[in-house]
This record gives structure tokens, C-alpha cells and sequence, in this order.
């Protein structure tokens, strides 16, 4: 498949789980992708595996925290291979877990400045880019975590929701110009922080919480997130699509 030949991606947070699903598999599908991380290491990975895989690609060290570095990071992506018609805002940082009263303000910062303000950095300079190329699409990484809530996590459950919100804005403003925006919102993926962070009986109770009885891949995700990047979604724009089976249904 080539659904992407001759189309440049930028995916943020792409130098692990998501973010690296993502940029393969758009790799694989014909595309020049900046991969785009904090760890400039970990994007480099990420890269060196596509490049012998016979793909495109290139590591960015960015902060998405950071304006200038979103706007660096289209910049890259225009001078390195001319345009810029696809970004995967996927970049995303949670918090130690406490109840409101007792939520570390700076910790809320952290998570708010790169969950929503990191994604609104991005868009504000992919958008114009886009569509000085002609048009293209662009994919937010939210959350099932942006359609209910989880006790003990505000900053991210806030930043979520919120950036639903943000996706629907951008829809309404630039898809006449030929951009589409949409949210993606995964349940729980099975990536190595998570299993690190878990102990097996936590684990056991969290696979439980899914209709499917398991946790989800990043290749699940990505499959979502391409077809929205693709021609065939030509009709859909300003939606939140989860893939998350089956947490949310109950």
C-alpha cells in the first residue's frame, strides 16, 4: 500500500509506543515522516528501523511545551522534503496521581503545557503550513480519557477533554482550506511504560476493564489514525474516534 507516496508527516511523541506505531506505519505507506521527540535517541531509533526497512524519515528533537520548537519542527519538515501535509499532535505526558485538593500545581503545569497548549503550538504552525502545500490532514492524539473521567489524574483528564474541543475549532477554520482536523482517543495500550508501571495483579484488573478483556496495541491505533490521515476519511472532519475496546461502553 501507498496511500502517503510523496506526502511528508510530522508525528510528535514519535520516538516510542504510539508515536512510533504511528510513524512506521506511515512510513510503510510511502511517507517522508519527521519523527519528533523530546529523546532526540529515541526518535533516532525509531528512524535508523524505518530507513532499514526501506522507508523515509528523519529524527527532531522538540519540546512541545515550547512554541519555537513546534514551529522549528514544520520548518524541518519543509526544508528537508519541501512541504508538509500530514501531523499526528501525539505527544503526551500524565502526572503522579492525587486527588484535586492535593494536586502538585507545577505537575498540573507540566501536563496542561504539553497534553493541550503543546497541541495548540502545533497546530497554530502545521495548519498554515498544510495548507500552503496544497492541503492535507491532521490527527490529535486525545484519550478515551477525553469522554469520562478517572479519579486522581485532573491535568490530563482536563487536557483531554479540552482538546477535543480544539479539534472541532480547527475543523470549523481550515477544512474549507483543505485541512481536516480529528481526534483519536485510545483506551489503555499495551506499551512498555505502562506494563513498568503496573504490577501484574494492576495489570490483570486493567485488561478487565476492556470489553475485548485486553489492553490494545499501538498498530491498532495507527490503523485508526492513518485512514483519518487518508483520502478515504475525505468526509470526516472535527470528530473523535475511539479505539478502545470497549472501555468506554460501559
Amino acid at each position: 500500500m501507498s496511500r502517503f507516496e510523496g506526502k511528508v508527516a510530522i508525528v510528535t511523541g514519535g520516538g516510542s509506543g504510539i508515536g512510533e506505531g504511528i510513524s512506521k506505519a506511515l512510513a510503510e505507506e510511502g511517507a517522508s515522516v519527521v519523527v519528533a521527540d523530546l529523546k532526540l535517541e529515541a526518535a533516532q531509533r525509531v528512524v535508523d528501523e524505518i530507513t532499514a526497512a526501506g522507508g523515509t524519515a528523519t529524527a527532531f528533537s522538540a519540546n512541545t511545551a515550547k512554541p519555537e520548537d513546534n514551529e522549528a519542527t514544520v520548518k524541518f519538515a519543509q526544508e528537508t522534503y519541501g512541504a508538509l501535509h500530514l501531523a499526528v499532535n501525539n505527544a503526551g505526558i500524565g502526572a503522579p496521581a492525587h486527588n484535586i485538593g492535593d494536586y502538585d500545581i507545577a505537575a498540573w503545569d507540566r501536563v496542561v503545557g504539553v497534553d493541550l497548549s503543546g497541541v495548540f503550538y502545533g497546530l497554530k504552525y502545521e495548519l498554515p503550513a498544510i495548507v500552503a502545500a496544497g492541503g492535507g490532514a491532521i490527527v490529535n492524539m486525545a484519550s478515551v480519557l477525553g469522554s469520562v473521567g478517572i479519579a486522581q489524574n485532573a491535568a490530563y483528564v482536563a487536557s483531554k477533554h479540552a482538546l477535543i474541543g480544539l479539534t472541532k475549532v480547527a475543523a470549523l477554520e481550515y477544512t474549507a482550506q483543505g485541512v481536516r482536523t480529528n481526534a483519536v482517543g485510545p483506551g489503555f495500550i499495551d506499551t512498555p511504560a505502562v506494563r513498568a508501571a503496573l504490577s501484574p495483579e494492576q495489570l490483570a484488573g486493567l485488561e478487565a476493564e476492556h470489553a475485548s478483556k485486553r489492553l490494545g496495541t499501538d498498530r491498532e491505533v495507527a490503523a485508526l489514525t492513518l485512514f483519518l490521515l487518508s483520502d478515504d476519511a475525505s468526509f470526516i472532519t472535527g470528530s473523535y474516534h475511539l479505539v478502545d475496546g470497549g472501555y468506554s461502553a460501559h
